[in-house]
């Protein structure tokens, strides 16, 4: 008889795991989800608001597809994982035995016990039913005089654009000084505060939330703020304030876990036969600058690939590559290839060029090394640059002046390069004589 495979989660790493299990075997497949029968893409979720798409647009696989390609669908939530009889304990007290095992459980909002934080009208944005909170809650303007977003990461910002687009009135709550400044160096950051407030959203930097209070019907009146007391009238909270592995049901187990599921370079945690994928997988070793946890889609979708192979008798390391990562802010695209670091976390040999157009939505930030010269990185806001060739740089260890001097082979909008290149090289040179 067939292996039977279990895969805890459908997002985009265990249904990868699936597909590429599928190619190779003909091994018995099971996806459990407690979320939807079938398998979305979540950064679709605020099209799907915002009136670019509809829902069914979010599903990459027709309906059939699972039965054609002989893949069992279980919707459940897993208390529990017997490691020793192989087999799953599900909430309403049914079973699942397996012979093998991915847990690609992916991530939950953060929650910081604020009182209030269970109240309806309180969402995050990552899953369906938060899509299905924010149309109860924040139909339009009238309905919902304000929304208030705790925290400043990238599905804080989307959460802004989204109820933007439906005219309801924002305030955005951001702890740090300068927003997503543990992650872009500080010019880049400040143009992101403009530019979001350029948008009408009210901004607060170094700002926290105390508390959500509740109406007489359990549902979101205002907030407090910490430091000021100021109390904000609003029908909606987000709450993006990061998020954390979805991995409650796997700590009463044998299965090793730190913030997220301890795995090795093979994808394998402490027990034979399990495996963790995506967001909830943590590296035991991470992998050269990468973070132990990485809840980013393109590496999940690897790691699915990766399991896959091993799970079919071709065991392979997880190499994900040069880093990239690429996010909207708003209408400005942000793209990142290699490591450019913030100036808070920047090592003592990282220098850094910044060009940013007169416009105030465009710039460009190249990382380099003071000793060498070697190109380390660079962060683009505005302009469209092709992955494939800052991989090939990166790979080749390409210096800063080769990169500066070729830029316009890697820009998607070649036209842009001929009208700003000599600008932006003369700015470099200049940068390089004062350096």
């Amino acid at each position: 008889m067939e292996e039977h495979i279990v895969i805890i989660g459908n997002g985009i790493s265990g249904v990868t795991t699936a597909r590429h299990i599928r190619k190779m075997s003909n091994k018995k497949i099971t996806i459990v989800s407690a979320e939807t029968d079938y398998f979305f893409s979540r950064t679709a979720l605020m099209y799907v608001y915002m009136g670019h798409m509809k829902f069914e647009h979010t599903q990459p696989y027709e309906n059939w597809f699972w039965e054609k390609n002989n893949i069992e669908l279980k919707k459940g939530y897993v208390e529990e994982i017997d490691v020793k009889s192989k087999t799953l304990h599900f909430a309403k007290g049914d079973t699942l035995p397996y012979d093998k095992l991915v847990i690609a459980t992916g991530s939950k909002p953060n929650k910081f016990g604020w009182p209030g934080q269970d109240l309806n009208g309180v969402m995050g944005m990552y899953h369906k039913q938060d899509l299905e909170n924010l149309e109860k809650y924040a139909p339009n303007n009238q309905t919902c005089k304000r929304a208030v977003i705790v925290g400043g990461g990238l599905i804080g910002i989307e959460l802004a654009e989204m109820l933007n687009s439906r005219n309801i009135p924002v305030t955005f709550l951001v702890r740090e000084s300068s927003f997503w400044n543990g992650v872009l160096p500080d010019g880049e950051s400040e143009m992101i505060n403009r530019h979001i407030r350029n948008h009408h959203i009210d901004l607060r930097l170094e700002t926290n939330l105390k508390e959500i209070v509740s109406n007489d019907q359990g549902k979101v009146k205002s907030v407090i703020i910490q430091e000021t007391g100021e109390e904000i009238i609003c029908d909606v909270v987000g709450l993006t304030a990061g998020v954390t592995p979805n991995i409650d049901f796997v700590k009463n187990s044998e299965i090793e876990t730190g913030r997220g599921v301890k795995v090795n370079r093979y994808l394998e945690t402490n027990i034979p036969n399990v495996y963790a994928i995506g967001d909830c997988a943590e590296q035991i070793n991470p992998i050269g600058q990468r973070r132990p946890i990485e809840a980013v889609w393109y590496t999940g979708r690897m790691m699915g690939e990766t399991v896959a192979q091993t799970i079919c008798n071709n065991r392979i390391e997880y190499k994900p590559g040069h880093w990239f990562n690429s996010a909207k802010f708003m209408d400005i695209e942000y793209q990142t290839y290699g490591w450019v670091h913030g100036d808070k976390g920047k090592p003592e040999y990282e220098l850094q060029f910044h060009w940013k157009h007169k416009n105030d939505t465009i710039c460009i930030t190249v990382a380099y090394h003071k000793g060498t010269n070697q190109f380390l990185g660079i962060n683009t806001f505005g302009i469209r640059m092709r992955h494939e060739t800052f991989d090939r740089w990166l790979t080749e260890e390409r210096d800063v002046d080769y990169i500066m001097n070729h830029l316009a082979e890697a820009n998607f909008d070649p036209e842009f390069y001929r009208h700003y290149e000599d600008e932006i090289l003369k700015t470099f040179n200049k940068q390089l004589q004062t350096a």
